[in-house]
């Protein structure tokens, strides 16, 4: 329930359109619902600006669908729906629940989009290095759109190939925040920034051979970014670093 469905229960109350025990039952679960296995935070859009998401490894497909079908059951709320990391029966189920339900294979998301106002003041410009780091990068992406926020693309820019990046300097330039995601020796960022006065959201990526060690090398080397403008994100957060960028895009 965001901020302008409680707006408008009231006035249906004021109005006479909704009686108060009508509106005391749809406010009955506003704080969170408890399904047994899960406690639906129904007041997250209404407390942070977007709804809960719903994170898919670990879950079985019925207890996705379930958390789904009670964020769905709210009669006053219009607010897009987010499940990440979710697989092929994970979506199977979640379309049985809502026939809009988009499962975008190569990042692993569902989304059901309700809400389509863009309520971010500028563009998130998410990059990936290479083309391995695309699932995450389309995961911060997706994301950053459900949240309401004109998001775009740029892919397979990475530092093995600079003058692929520096193409795109207008379009950096463009950017209120950008996204990068990368992988291997996690030089990207750094590059990023010290090319624009955004934000930058580094993503380090699984993406690599032995010694990357399954991103913490490209997390470190993030960390230690000469860049003072970039800010780090865990080892394929594409979700986290759009949230934060979706943060930063409404302020």
């Amino acid at each position: 329930m965001t901020e302008n469905d409680v707006r408008n229960l009231l006035e249906a109350v004021r109005s006479g359109k909704l009686g108060p025990e009508d509106a005391l039952t749809r406010l009955k679960h506003l704080p969170f619902e408890n399904l047994g296995f899960a406690k639906v935070d129904h007041h997250r859009a209404l407390r942070q600006g977007f709804a809960e998401a719903v994170f898919g490894t670990g879950k079985t497909p019925r207890q996705v669908a379930e958390i789904v079908r009670s964020m769905l059951r709210k009669e006053a709320s219009t607010h897009n729906i987010l499940v990440t990391r979710a697989d092929a029966k994970i979506a199977g189920a979640v379309k049985r629940v809502h026939r809009a339900a988009q499962f975008h294979a190569l990042s692993g998301v569902i989304t059901i989009e309700r809400d389509r106002e863009v309520r971010g003041k500028g563009l998130i410009l998410v990059v990936s290095a290479g083309t391995s780091d695309i699932p995450v990068a389309e995961e911060a992406l997706l994301t950053a759109r459900i949240m309401g926020n004109r998001a775009e693309p740029l892919y397979d820019v990475g530092v093995a190939g600079i003058h692929r990046l520096l193409e795109h300097r207008p379009l950096l330039a463009e950017a209120r925040v950008v996204i990068v995601a990368a992988g291997m020796e996690g030089a990207l960022p750094s590059v990023v920034g010290g090319l624009v006065a955004a934000p930058v959201i580094a993503v380090p990526t699984s993406v690599g051979y032995g010694a990357s060690f399954g991103g913490v090398a490209a997390l470190l080397g993030m960390l230690n970014s000469c860049a003072s403008n970039v800010t780090v994100v865990n080892i394929n957060n594409g979700f986290g670093a759009a949230c934060v960028a979706s943060c930063i895009n409404r302020v």
